[in-house]
């Protein structure tokens, strides 16, 4: 009998979700495909080298994906320890962007050079925020039922995403960290009626500002600051300012089509987009891949959302399945806003898509997020 045991245990499985790692490969090797498509002019006439932006973009995605590798081997539980030391690097990060190791890039403040790398303290703090958020969450068990306790957790990404608002000015992800909490919570958390209100009361803020930004009158201050919201509501009146980069998306995604110009075939990426290897790179796709195209790049997103909620429901424990929830988050909050503010349907944000704008902080803790996916995996039972 005890035979038959060692025998059992030996042959033991460990489980590797194939759709998932193909899913993750196959994005990475499209969203370079389209950088290369989509920058080559630009690299061109700044750099005198069509290739500038893949080359760049190659480093990062090759260490990410080896991070990621080695992620996928370190017991996730190891996180619990090191949360909180998570949570203050990812505050102490954030507040080096004012310090002389802070960097601007295209008029913003919101990365630190080290040893001549340019990282992005924001990318850091949204896997700060799954760690720290999954450890206190768990921890509480049945705890977060209790009034205090919910709102304590919901008050612990709040510091993070004022810093990332008020030090790097960038009101986007800070939404997204806060939305990672969110999520998170409301997974966690039995009963709607305080989520109800949360979104309802953030609802009732967002048109808030929009009635006063329209009601201050074309050349106030407060449309100056607000200039984003006038110029989602009417770009055409703004088509020399604010609204000048959404129109240009518009008219990328109109002539694509349904099947697309071709691959490298766009003329929107021709210096009418600014920076479109970035935040509009998701236009280039549908002016060249076309309506098609763009819906299985969407296709191959919620494959990767989906597969993330089967290894949240089968995960050993509530803290393996909370780390999953949390990136599953991340990304799905990521494409749809980026999609969002590609199709107008939302203000102008500077939200890029997960491992295909440019960007390699971004690749390099998406593809770490995704390694700890892997691990929690790993652990499921076969």
């Amino acid at each position: 009998m005890d035979n038959n045991k060692t025998k059992y245990h030996a042959k033991k499985e460990t489980y590797v979700d194939y759709s998932m790692v193909f899913v993750v490969l196959f994005l990475l090797v499209f969203g370079l495909v389209m950088l290369y498509s989509t920058s080559s002019y630009d690299g061109r006439l700044k750099y005198d080298d069509s290739a500038y932006y893949l080359k760049h973009q190659l480093l990062p995605t090759g260490l990410g994906i080896g991070l990621m590798m080695v992620v996928s081997r370190i017991p996730y539980h190891f996180y619990k320890k090191v949360s909180t030391l998570a949570y203050v690097f990812a505050i102490t990060m954030i507040l080096l962007v004012k310090s002389p190791l802070g960097m601007e890039i295209n008029n913003a403040r919101r990365w630190i050079k080290i040893f001549g790398v340019s990282i992005q303290p924001a990318e850091a703090a949204k896997l700060a925020m799954i760690v720290v958020l999954a450890s206190f969450i768990s921890k509480l068990g049945k705890g977060i039922l209790n009034p205090r306790a919910f709102w304590v957790v919901m008050g612990i990404p709040i510091p993070v995403c004022l810093l990332v608002w008020r030090v790097t000015k960038n009101l986007s992800t800070a939404i997204i960290i806060f939305g990672i909490a969110f999520l998170m919570l409301f997974v966690a958390t039995p009963g709607y009626r305080k989520f109800i209100a949360i979104v309802a009361a953030g609802f009732a803020a967002a048109a808030g500002v929009v009635a006063l930004v329209v009601r201050a009158g074309y050349h106030s201050e407060m449309n100056f600051r607000f200039g984003r919201i006038l110029a989602w509501l009417d770009p055409e009146a703004y088509v020399n300012d604010k609204g000048y980069q959404t129109l240009q998306s518009l008219y990328a995604i109109g002539s694509g089509g349904l099947f697309g110009k071709g691959l490298g075939e766009s003329m929107q990426k021709l210096g009418f987009i600014p920076e479109a290897q970035n935040d509009m790179i998701f236009s280039i796709i549908c002016e060249e891949l076309g309506i098609v195209g763009a819906i299985a790049v969407m296709i191959m997103f919620i494959i990767l959302i989906y597969r993330m909620m089967v290894i949240a429901q089968n995960a050993p424990d509530m803290y393996g399945a909370l780390l999953v929830i949390g990136v599953l988050a991340h990304i799905s909050l990521q494409v749809i806003l980026n999609i969002a503010v590609v199709t107008n349907t939302i203000p102008n944000t500077g939200i890029t898509l997960p491992f295909i704008s440019y960007g390699g902080t971004a690749v390099l803790f998406l593809l770490t997020e995704i390694g700890i996916v892997f691990n929690v995996a790993r652990h499921i039972e076969m």
